[in-house]
């Protein structure tokens, strides 16, 4: 990867996250102004490959996409280090602490899923059962956030919590809904429900 491709690649993920310059540079154990003066003077030229890594972990990307070396066969995804809950819900908070993964490029075709608007996330809790079950490995396709026909299983943020429902739309909202019977579906006005992405494939170990 150019120069100049990296450092466009950079400033997304950071437009993308919402994060800073400063505080991505206090990450790498820098000086403040180590990344201000990256991006917009060129200095370094190129990232450090022990930066680089660090900051594609950071952001839960493939480390490929700021310049790194692909993963040979297979497909380099995000992937979240927390769960989103198939329970009561887990704080958006933890989405901080990310790891990259990867993937079958072939898969991913047959799913029709592509690999930059793909997330990989660990299922927690039962209300999703027995589709989802406490442990499962999900793949979250980014670009498929409508609701459509009889609907689907997505990953949502709602009330401060990132959690994992069958969502179809109904009167008044979006029916929230877990396929476990021990849990209550609920109405919830579409305003307040940001759908990450629709479930397209899931692992489990059996």
């Amino acid at each position: 990867m150019d120069p100049e491709a990296q450092r466009a690649a950079l400033e997304a993920l950071i437009a993308e996250n919402g994060t800073s310059l400063s505080e991505l540079s206090r990450l790498l154990g820098r000086n403040l102004a180590y990344l201000q003066q990256y991006v917009v003077r060129g200095t370094p030229r190129l990232l450090a490959e022990a930066d680089r890594a660090l900051l594609a972990r950071y952001f839960g990307v493939p480390e490929a996409r700021l310049g790194g070396p692909e993963v040979a066969g297979m497909v380099a995804v995000a992937r979240l280090d927390v769960g989103a809950s198939a329970g009561p819900g887990g704080l958006v908070e933890g989405e901080a602490r990310r790891r990259p993964g990867s993937f079958s490029p072939d898969l991913l075709r047959a799913l029709g899923v592509r690999a930059e608007a793909a997330s990989m996330i660990r299922v927690k809790g039962d209300s999703m059962a027995p589709t989802l079950e406490d442990g499962d490995e999900i793949l979250v396709d980014r670009d498929r956030r409508r609701i459509e026909g009889r609907g689907g299983v997505f990953v949502i943020r709602l009330d401060g919590e990132l959690m994992v429902k069958r969502l179809r739309t109904g009167v008044g909202g979006i029916e929230v809904i877990s396929d476990n019977p021990a849990w209550e579906a609920r109405v919830v006005p579409a305003a307040l429900v940001d759908v990450v992405g629709r479930v397209a494939w899931l692992g489990r170990a059996i």
